[in-house]
């Protein structure tokens, strides 16, 4: 799950702060019924050094989710379950897409926005188009979110492991309706699961 924890992380103090309001676009982005955008995700860790991804994002209401890499990892969500499928290793993963966002509550601004005040408090931005989501919980990280025009742009955030993780989106918009079959997961022969 460390990749899902990569993107997602999914993707994602209990001090009370004062509740600010998102800015409009991210009220248009959270009634959106689709969204597809290319992505660049770029990781600093002390650890790791920098990394640099690239790939596609497609996300629809109900928790579906699609994240390509362009080198072999992939994410499916189909609103119930989670797979990651690394294709190097030819190995996948099936996880409750719930438990996975108990572990990274991240996903929650792809998948379930209207969740989010469960896990964080949002505060006011530096910019009008910028906003904080402060954890509720300790050990969560803070997420600054950029967007415009009803489309988020850019998500930083520090994960688990202390790296600087930045998703920036390209060309986000609202698609024609996805492929029944762009949310299902059909391993390549020779695949191998692991941990169910």
């Amino acid at each position: 799950m460390r990749q899902v924890l990569a993107l997602a992380t999914a993707l994602l103090g209990a001090q009370a702060l004062p509740a600010a309001e998102p800015p409009a676009w991210w009220k248009a982005f959270t009634g959106a019924p689709r969204v597809e955008a290319g992505f660049v995700q770029e990781s600093d860790s002390a650890v790791f050094g920098k990394l640099k991804r690239t790939g596609i994002l497609r996300l629809a209401k109900g928790g579906r989710l699609r994240v390509e890499y362009r080198k072999g990892l992939l994410l499916v969500a189909d609103g119930r379950k989670l797979i990651q499928y690394d294709a190097e290793a030819r190995t996948a993963q099936k996880v409750d897409l719930r438990s996975a966002a108990k572990d990274a509550p991240l996903l929650y601004v792809l998948l379930d926005p209207a969740a989010l005040d469960q896990v964080f408090t949002v505060k006011a931005g530096s910019v009008p188009d910028a906003f904080t989501l402060e954890p509720r919980k300790p050990g969560l990280p803070k997420v600054r979110l950029e967007g415009k025009g009803g489309m988020p742009l850019r998500i930083s955030w520090v994960d688990p492991t202390g790296a600087n993780q930045v998703l920036e989106f390209l060309s986000p918009h609202v698609p024609a309706p996805f492929d029944a079959a762009t949310f299902t997961f059909k391993p390549p022969a020779g695949t191998r699961w692991i941990n169910n």
